[in-house]
């Protein structure tokens, strides 16, 4: 490294991180990235990516399983379990080069090492093998060191019998039972993994029902689904303690009505969350307020010290590498003075969960709506009322939209069933054009197409639902 002044460094070289590079660089700006592991971050790495690669690996198993009921045979469908999880990392390995292709091309400095603020517009780094390299300097600095997984006092992850996500992803041989605590989308996610290629799973959820964060009928709904394909769900339930034993694992449960309950599984996963990576950074030296766990921010992702950044993760929930990549280009466009930047409308972050049925939504969930004091109307359509889904066999799920009843304004909209990762998303762009449902009854929704039913169900919430 020879360079070693810059318009603006990034700590960090996630969705946040390189993305917030690679826009400063399209505006001129000279700028440095600091990873101390990979490229790409944990998304691309141990998160988004190789999940859903495994995630996708189970839905086909489970399509080859039941493919009779298309008129198709299949015999002796089986999985290799190395070979699932070499295509997982190896779809990691791809996205984590693609990432180094575009610091190339866009002639960002890749600088390999530990970051450590120690000054205003001054960063030590360390080597990986434990040498000074010289100091950074830069004008702007943007902290995007992500997150990593929370634990609890007494559940403490081991690597072997206790599982982190990265364990979960990685399993040396495949457990006939699998305990998950905490039902947020990771802990779903691979609930939905496990079962899929044959374990017992039981989740458990210290709040009132699985999914939290997603609208309360929805979440009913997705426990449901869930609890037919045999998935064990606990929720009001807390875990007060792991026992370990040679091969299994045995949590002490506290139900709902006090009462105490066992229960072994051949390994455990901790889902309960995750934490920013904001220590041995130099924060506190420099002023940066700390709150809860992650950097405090403003709309502009300014932590209120001259010059310094924050964004993803690191400055807090949703934790979604779409919300970090977007906080990283309006904090550049914001530090160069772009025109037109807008910040980050947090009602129209899309959340997605990739299950077996999926599960996303925009915006305000029903009982959010209901305590803003709107008064609502809500369309409800069902996939089994639509020709596509049908005709693929995926019949369980619904659309689910919120309207003001006063403006007409889309407040929310939130589905449950097959691609509904994707349908979300024309949600998503017409909240964000302030679509009200006379814009989306207007639109034409292609035939046959599961998509109809996002027109269905804004029908529904006016009275004019024409197939239900």
């Amino acid at each position: 490294m020879t360079e070693t002044r810059f318009d603006l460094a990034i700590i960090g070289a996630g969705p946040g991180g390189y993305v917030a590079a690679i826009r400063a660089s399209q505006l001129g700006m000279k700028t440095a990235i600091i990873e101390r592991e990979h490229l790409g971050g944990i998304c691309l790495n141990w998160g988004c990516i190789p999940t859903k690669a495994l995630l996708w690996t189970s839905e086909l198993y489970q399509a080859m399983r039941y493919a009779s009921a298309f008129g198709l045979g299949t015999d002796n469908v089986r999985f290799d379990l190395e070979r699932v999880v070499e295509r997982s990392r190896k779809a990691a390995k791809r996205l984590s080069n693609g990432v180094t292709y575009l610091m190339r091309k866009n002639g960002i400095a890749v600088i390999d090492g530990t970051a450590r603020l120690i000054g205003q517009g001054r960063i030590g780094v360390t080597a990986k093998t434990g040498e000074p390299l010289p100091d950074i300097e830069a004008s702007h600095i943007i902290i995007a060191t992500g997150a990593r997984p929370k634990t609890l006092p007494g559940l403490e992850p081991d690597g072997r019998l206790i599982w982190t996500y990265r364990e979960a992803m990685i399993p040396a041989s495949f457990p006939k039972s699998l305990l998950i605590i905490g039902s947020g989308a990771i802990g779903i996610e691979f609930a939905s993994f496990y079962r899929s290629l044959g374990a017992d799973v039981t989740v458990v959820e210290m709040l009132p029902r699985i999914l939290p964060a997603e609208d309360a009928e929805i979440s009913e709904l997705a426990r449901k689904a869930l609890g037919r394909q045999g998935i064990t769900i606990h929720t009001g339930t807390r875990v007060e303690r792991l026992v370990k034993h040679v091969d299994s694992v045995t949590a002490h449960l506290r139900k709902p009505d006090g009462d105490t309950e066992e229960l072994t599984a051949a390994r455990a996963l901790l889902a309960v969350g995750i934490t920013g990576n904001v220590e041995w950074l130099g924060l506190e030296q420099l002023g940066v307020r700390i709150d809860e766990g992650h950097i405090a921010i403003d709309e502009w992702c300014d932590t209120g010290v001259p010059g310094l950044y924050a964004i993803g993760d690191a400055a807090g929930p949703p934790w979604l590498a779409h919300k970090a990549s977007h906080e990283g280009v309006i904090c550049v466009e914001k530090i160069a003075g772009a025109e037109g930047v807008r910040p980050l409308d947090r009602n129209a972050i899309p959340s997605c969960t990739y299950s077996r049925p999926q599960v996303a939504s925009v915006g305000l969930t029903e009982g959010a709506a209901q305590a803003a004091g709107y008064g609502l109307k809500i369309g409800r359509f069902p996939y089994s009322a639509n020709g596509k889904a049908i005709a693929q066999g995926e019949t369980e799920g619904l659309v689910k939209t919120i309207f003001d009843a006063e403006t007409g304004a889309l407040l929310g909209a939130h589905i449950l069933g097959a691609e509904a990762t994707e349908l979300i998303h024309s949600l998503v762009v017409a909240k964000t054009l302030e679509t009200t449902e006379a814009e989306l009854i207007a639109a034409i929704f292609p035939h046959p197409t599961l998509s109809e039913m996002i027109g269905e169900s804004v029908l529904d919430a006016y009275g004019r639902a024409l197939h239900i």
